[in-house]
């Protein structure tokens, strides 16, 4: 699989936000969602790490059960869950992942 990344970076007065979109050259994405729980004092370096990994695509902190919601984006649903074995659970300082995959069903596709 051949993957083009795009990264536009906006800067305001006070932070600098990132974002990504990755689009696949041959064909559809398969699109996931993770809920991470992050033991306490990680919440900032998980978050740094997560935003440079180059499948996730949005990265969202939280206030509740789940510390950090992440959109992942890869060619299909098998590397979606290597990206959250291999790169994502191995991060120190995640304690405990959900990962939700997304359909297409609902909008007739």
């Amino acid at each position: 699989m051949h993957v083009l990344v795009y990264k536009i970076t906006a800067a305001d007065d006070k932070k600098q936000k990132t974002i990504r979109h990755q689009t696949s050259i041959h064909g559809p994405m398969a699109i996931g969602f993770a809920l991470l729980s992050i033991s306490p004092l990680h919440e900032k370096i998980v978050y740094e790490t997560l935003r440079s990994i180059p499948e996730v695509t949005e990265v969202h902190p939280l206030f509740g059960e789940y510390d950090i919601l992440l959109k992942i984006e890869c060619g299909d649903i098998d590397t979606i869950g290597d990206v959250v074995i291999n790169k994502i659970r191995s991060i120190k300082g995640v304690t405990d992942t959900k990962t939700l995959i997304g359909t297409k069903s609902l909008g007739g596709e």
